[in-house]
């Protein structure tokens, strides 16, 4: 019988103190900046509800040191291009209580586990790198949130019944349809934050499948979009029921 990973193999010793000093307070220089801008996208949400970001940022922090879980590059933006990038879906999404979210590919949780924080969603966050998903699963335990996290490939998975699917940097959108759909239902929006290739993406995918797009443009990334797909179908179903 396989054993099961032990958490504690994977937990982090504290960063080396860095170099050079840190501005004080949260984790990511460019948190004074960015946070309000959150809590304007966001009004009427909780300050207690926000107050989880921060500690999202302190524990990502803390991991990186032991796990590469985003690019070294991007820590002193991590609120913009991050948690800000992330936290744009929601006022898209619509009404969340009680919807069920699947997040593909999840890594360091964005958008799904910055979505978790602030809205009443069941989320379901895959990932399929062991110590990625015990950070996951020890990060949202340390923000007081509920997720469900499946450290398993996404082609392995069991039909989810998501109502709304996101990714982020994570496949082409043939692709990313492809994986989504089994875990979805038939009813259901996918989120997917996208770069500049966006157009040759949709291009390509609607050769196989059949979709309303619409493209969001991003606020955290001039040539980035978010792009909300539903009403999909395979173009060889649509041929054959004509």
């Amino acid at each position: 019988m396989a054993r099961k990973p032990d958490p504690r193999r994977f937990s982090p010793r504290p960063a080396a103190q860095p170099r050079t000093a840190e501005p004080a307070g949260p984790a990511g220089a460019d948190h004074d900046i960015i946070r309000p801008r959150i809590d304007a996208l966001l009004a009427g949400v909780p300050r207690e509800t926000l107050d989880r970001l921060e500690i999202y940022a302190e524990r990502l922090i803390r991991w990186q040191g032991a796990i590469n879980l985003v690019g070294p590059a991007t820590l002193p933006e991590l609120w913009r291009r991050h948690m800000l990038d992330s936290a744009q879906l929601l006022p898209l999404i619509g009404p969340a209580a009680g919807r069920r979210l699947v997040d593909l590919g999840s890594g360091a949780g964005f958008p799904g586990l910055v979505l978790a924080a602030l809205a009443d969603l069941d989320v379901h966050l895959v990932e399929s790198d062991t110590r990625k998903a015990i950070f996951l699963r020890e990060t949202a335990r340390a923000m007081g949130i509920a997720v469900t996290v499946h450290a398993e490939r996404i082609e392995r998975l069991q039909a989810l019944g998501a109502d709304l699917v996101s990714a982020r940097a994570l496949a082409p959108l043939d692709k990313l349809l492809e994986m989504a759909i089994p875990l979805a239902r038939p009813d259901a929006v996918f989120w997917f934050l996208k770069g500049a290739q966006a157009e040759a993406e949709i291009a390509a995918a609607r050769t196989r499948w059949t979709m309303q797009v619409v493209c969001h443009r991003s606020m955290t990334d001039e040539g980035g979009v978010i792009l909300e797909a539903k009403g999909l179908s395979r173009v060889q179903d649509r041929d054959q029921s004509r």
